[in-house]
C-alpha cells in the first residue's frame, strides 16, 4: 500500500468541527486503503510562546481525540513528533539543502511575520516548512493529505527531495499532495464567510468536540443566518444556512437536496434545532471516549509508546540512508 502521512498541532484544548470534517474524517478513511502515519506535531507548535503545562495536556488531548474520532492504532501509526529525534536531524539536512530565497517565499511565513513584526517572528517560523519537509520524507510518504493552504509547502518538500536525490543518489520518496475535498470546509457560525478557526476573535462561532453538548447546541441555535425563511443551499446569498446544511449533511446520510426538501416550508428555528441535535448526537460518544482515555492515562501512554516504536523503525532507516549517502561517518566507524 502507498504510505500517507499527515499531522496536527496540539495548540488548543479541543479539536473543532472544521478540523474533523476538513481533515481527520478523511484520515480515518485513508487508514483502510493506505499505510497511514499520523502525527501530533508538537515541535511545530513551538514557533510561538507556549505554556509547558498546557503543551503536555493538549498533546495528550490531541492523541485521545484522534483515537476517539476513529483512528485505530492497529490500522495506522499514531505518534508524537518530539518522541522521534530523527525529525530534528533530517530537518537540519533540509535546512542546509534549501535556499534562503525559496524559504523566504513561503506565503504563510510572509503573512505571519508581517503581522507579528520582525522582532517577534522566530527563526523557527521561518524554518517551519523545512521541518515539515523532514516530517514527510522521514517516513518516505507517497501522499500527504493537506488543505489547499499547505500546497506550497508540499511543493517545497518535493523540490528538496528531488534535489537531494539528484545530488546524492536515489534516497528519498518524492511525495504527492493529496488535496482534501474542498466541499468539507466548515465556516464560522458567527461569520459564515470565514473558515472555522481557533484563532477567530470570538469562539462563539466554533464548535469544539470536547465541549458539553449543551454548549454546542446553544452555539448552533445562535448561529448567524440570512434574510428570508427558506432552507436552501446558496453560498453566495445564504452563507449561514449553507454552512449549517453542510454540517448536517456531513454528519448524517442526508444530501443537501434531501435537507432542502425536508425543511421546505419550515423556519430556521426548526432547522437549527435539527442541526444542533445532530452535532450533539454525533460527538457525545466521541467526547466520552476522549475523556475516558484521558482518565485512563496508562492506556493512552501505551498507545503513544507503541506508535513511537513503529515510527522510529522507519525514521531510523531513512536517516541512516541519508547520512550514508551524504558521506557522514557512521558512529561505529567505517563499514
Amino acid at each position: 500500500m502507498k504510505r500517507v502521512l499527515s499531522g496536527i498541532q496540539p495548540t488548543a484544548d479541543s479539536f473543532h468541527l472544521g478540523n474533523y470534517l476538513g481533515a481527520i474524517k478523511q484520515w480515518v478513511a485513508l487508514q483502510d486503503t493506505h499505510d497511514a502515519f499520523y502525527c501530533v506535531v508538537d515541535l511545530h507548535s513551538l514557533t510561538v510562546d507556549v505554556d509547558p503545562k498546557l503543551m503536555t495536556e493538549r498533546t495528550l488531548k490531541s492523541v485521545a481525540q484522534l483515537i476517539a474520532l476513529g483512528l485505530d492504532p492497529n490500522r495506522c501509526t499514531i505518534f508524537v513528533q518530539s518522541h522521534i529525534h530523527q525529525h530534528n536531524q533530517l530537518a537540519w539536512i533540509m535546512e542546509c539543502l534549501a535556499g534562503f530565497g525559496e524559504a523566504s517565499r513561503m506565503t504563510q511565513f510572509k503573512d505571519k511575520s508581517q503581522k507579528a513584526g520582525s522582532d517577534r517572528t522566530t527563526v523557527g517560523l521561518f524554518t517551519y516548512p523545512l521541518l515539515q519537509a523532514a516530517d514527510i520524507m522521514l517516513y518516505q510518504a507517497n501522499l500527504v493529505p493537506v488543505g489547499e493552504d499547505q500546497r506550497q509547502h508540499i511543493e517545497l518538500t518535493r523540490d528538496l527531495g528531488q534535489r537531494f536525490n539528484s545530488r546524492y543518489g536515489d534516497t528519498l520518496v518524492v511525495p504527492e499532495p493529496y488535496i482534501m475535498k474542498a466541499g468539507a470546509k466548515i465556516n464560522d457560525l458567527q461569520d459564515p464567510t470565514a473558515k472555522m478557526s481557533k484563532s477567530a476573535a470570538s469562539q462563539s462561532g466554533v464548535i469544539d468536540i470536547l465541549d458539553e453538548p449543551s454548549i454546542n447546541i446553544k452555539k448552533i441555535k445562535s448561529a448567524v443566518t440570512d434574510t428570508g425563511r427558506e432552507v436552501t443551499f446558496d453560498e453566495a446569498e445564504k452563507p449561514g444556512i449553507s454552512n449549517l446544511i453542510t454540517i448536517l449533511s456531513s454528519l448524517t446520510s442526508k444530501s443537501q437536496s434531501e435537507i432542502e426538501k425536508e425543511f421546505s416550508g419550515k423556519g430556521y428555528g426548526d432547522f437549527k434545532g435539527e442541526v444542533a441535535q445532530a452535532v450533539a448526537d454525533y460527538f457525545s460518544p466521541i467526547r466520552n471516549r476522549s475523556l475516558e482515555l484521558l482518565t485512563s492515562k496508562s492506556e493512552l501512554a501505551e498507545i503513544i509508546k507503541a506508535g513511537a516504536k513503529k515510527a522510529e523503525v522507519v525514521a531510523e532507516a531513512t536517516l541512516a540512508k541519508v547520512y550514508k549517502n551524504l558521506g557522514l561517518l557512521p558512529r561505529k566507524g567505517s563499514e
